[in-house]
């Protein structure tokens, strides 16, 4: 499965549903919200709550989640590039971290060539 991370919504825009979602990622960003091999993860401007989008094949499906006491979001700064994420880096955003953790061990991947054998 592909996830996308967005850019941050307006006030506006993060009150659309999913037909709204929908039109977004397709005439913003240039995907098909009907693969459903993709998920598309929205931000509110605060970095208080999330929304994800997904197409399962006869229908959308729209999930939220709302921060209590304050708390953020770690969302890139980066506010035109939507990026293809892994699983990983989705549980670390939801945890509050940075979706880019520099002292994660990386995956290696091993070849007869960069082997001790």
């Amino acid at each position: 499965m592909f996830l996308y991370l967005t850019t941050i919504l307006t006030q506006g825009d993060f009150r659309k549903q999913m037909d709204g979602l929908a039109m977004v990622v397709n005439m913003e960003f240039k995907l098909d919200p009907f693969s459903d091999k993709c998920a598309f993860i929205f931000c509110n401007r605060k970095r208080n709550a999330l929304k994800v989008l997904r197409y399962d094949g006869n229908g959308f499906i729209l999930a939220s989640k709302k921060l209590l006491n304050g708390m953020k979001f770690q969302w890139p700064r980066t506010p035109s590039e939507v990026r293809e994420i892994t699983g990983q880096q989705v549980q670390w955003l939801l945890q509050g971290l940075e979706i880019e953790q520099k002292k994660a061990l990386q995956p290696v991947t091993m070849t007869l060539e960069n082997s001790c054998f």
